[in-house]
């Protein structure tokens, strides 16, 4: 059996997360200049995107760059959340959810440590696809082709039967040039009708049958 795959981004995807300006009021309140925070906080940013750094120390380390006391540092990541997850793409959540059963499916998300957790609870995206592989887990941030490789090799699929979606165009490039078809989300209606083709494409070719 050839399996028919889709594979999709979260953030700007599967959650609507526009920019909140949450961090201009912490800068305006710590008396630091624009981008001071990001500036001051970016190895350990970078460090939560790919697992090598706790929650934990995350906190520890917003405690002791920006100097916050303990209420404060949850203060500040509960700001940082709320613009991370923004809120669910319910259409095309509902959506993926009637295709359980006709192809594989899967999430590839650069992230951040403490998302499985929070995006589980919210969202819960570990029931609307089979794996999820999130950067900070696997070491591994898109566009470096190794992401998409992970992917295919832990799904058991061939890149050119995945269809990978992502709001981000240099990254769905990459996924092209990895040997999967790619589409950039701009809108609910017109992914929705490229899945659909891709499934439907994916009936055509000899030997590949919907999934039991």
């Amino acid at each position: 059996m050839i399996a028919t795959c889709v594979i999709l981004d979260i953030g700007g995807v599967l959650e609507i997360t526009p920019e909140t300006g949450w961090v201009q009021p912490w800068e305006e309140r710590l008396g630091l200049p624009p981008g001071a925070v990001h500036e001051r906080m970016h190895d350990v940013w970078r460090a939560g995107s790919i697992g090598g750094i706790s929650e934990q120390v995350v906190h520890e380390q917003v405690a002791a760059r920006l100097g916050l006391d303990a209420p404060h540092v949850e203060a500040f990541m509960a700001d940082l959340w709320a613009e991370y997850l923004g809120a669910p793409n319910v259409e095309l959540i509902d959506y993926l959810r009637e295709l359980r059963g006709r192809c594989r499916l899967g999430i590839l998300s650069n992230s951040f440590v403490g998302a499985r957790e929070r995006e589980a609870t919210l969202y819960h995206f570990d029931q609307l696809v089979e794996q999820i592989f999130y950067s900070h887990e696997i070491g591994i941030e898109k566009p470096d082709p190794r992401a998409f490789e992970a992917v295919c090799a832990s799904l058991a699929v061939l890149p050119e039967n995945c269809l990978f979606i992502d709001d981000v165009a240099v990254i769905v490039e990459a996924a092209q040039a990895a040997g999967m078809q790619g589409h950039l989300f701009e809108d609910n209606a017109s992914t929705i009708t490229r899945i659909a083709a891709h499934l439907d494409a994916g009936l055509l070719v000899p030997g590949r049958v919907p999934l039991r």
